[in-house]
């Protein structure tokens, strides 16, 4: 798998976390345990190693952590090195050196627990991700995150569906359209239609050139939405045999429209789901319940 792009935005946001990570830990008084049980120039190299097998994300961050650390404190500018030996993306096995970390011992040990927290969680998102597109091969269906990230999270999980070989749904409500079970309901008009009809006369008000996507729960509404032709329709909560009689009537009535299925998606069911042709599986479980990924420090003693 190659490396995933890690954006300036994405970078950005992690920045803004990292900041908040370390103040969560030290406020104004700093490590008391480092400080008071190790000598301020006892220096060392420590690996950061795997220990079970996955897929990596969040190793783009290790020095990111370590250089905001440095940075609070004038005199330890640059005293921390970071030599990375696997990118994000990668599949691990146990045992596998992520990282080298070089530097004063208090450093590395006061921020051990951030880049920790970082790359077990986003790796774990990244491996449970993995093990759904594996699940998906042979299909044409290519797997989806969703909006249920942890808030500040959005981009560094979107990023981490990424390293896992998934591909990211919209970012936000800005930058998509998506239109839901509510937003019918709110509407006070049955017809699907029209709501892709009023979608996409308010996108071209706006001059956006975003496609339109409908949720349906029903047969009866993806007919009644293919009339008006969207770009994608999320198929919710629907049984495979009903998935295959959604392929068929989008093929009669709208080949262009892209079907996406949600809901019931796990590890047992997502073949099924696949097999039946559908183009698009969006998994919220990828991030609200993917488990951390086990990395360590390996010290020198």
């Amino acid at each position: 798998m190659t490396t995933p792009t890690c954006s300036p935005e994405t970078l950005a946001s992690a920045d803004t976390i990292i900041a908040l990570a370390l103040d969560e830990d030290l406020q104004q008084r700093g490590d008391l345990t480092s400080l008071a049980t190790v000598p301020a120039s006892k220096t060392a190299s420590v690996n950061i190693v795997v220990r079970e097998a996955g897929f990596l994300s969040g190793v783009v961050l290790i020095a990111r952590v370590y250089s905001a650390l440095c940075a609070r404190d004038d005199a330890a500018a640059g005293a921390v090195t970071v030599e990375t030996k696997m990118a994000d993306g990668t599949e691990v096995s146990a045992g596998d050196v992520v990282a080298t970390v070089s530097g004063p011992i208090r450093l590395l040990l006061t921020g051990e627990r951030v880049v920790l927290n970082f790359l077990i969680h986003l790796s774990g998102i990244a491996s449970k991700t993995a093990e759904f597109v594996k699940r998906a091969e042979g299909s044409q269906a290519v797997i989806l995150d969703t909006r249920k990230t942890l808030p500040g999270y959005r981009l560094l999980h979107k990023y981490a569906v990424r390293c896992g070989g998934g591909t990211n749904h919209r970012m936000g409500l800005f930058d998509g359209m998506l239109i839901k079970d509510n937003h019918l309901a709110a509407r006070g008009n049955a017809s699907v239609a029209d709501a892709v009809t009023a979608a996409r006369d308010y996108l071209s008000s706006l001059s956006l050139d975003l496609p339109v996507e409908i949720e349906v729960d029903t047969l009866a509404q993806l007919q009644d939405a293919l009339a008006a032709r969207p770009e994608i329709v999320l198929l919710d909560n629907m049984k495979t045999t009903q998935l295959q009689q959604a392929i068929a009537i989008r093929d009669k009535l709208s080949p262009s429209t892209l079907l996406e299925a949600s809901g019931g998606v796990n590890l047992e069911t997502i073949g099924c789901i696949a097999g039946t042709g559908v183009d698009r599986i969006s998994i919220g479980a990828i991030t609200h319940s993917a488990p951390a990924l086990d990395l360590g420090y390996d010290w020198p003693w």
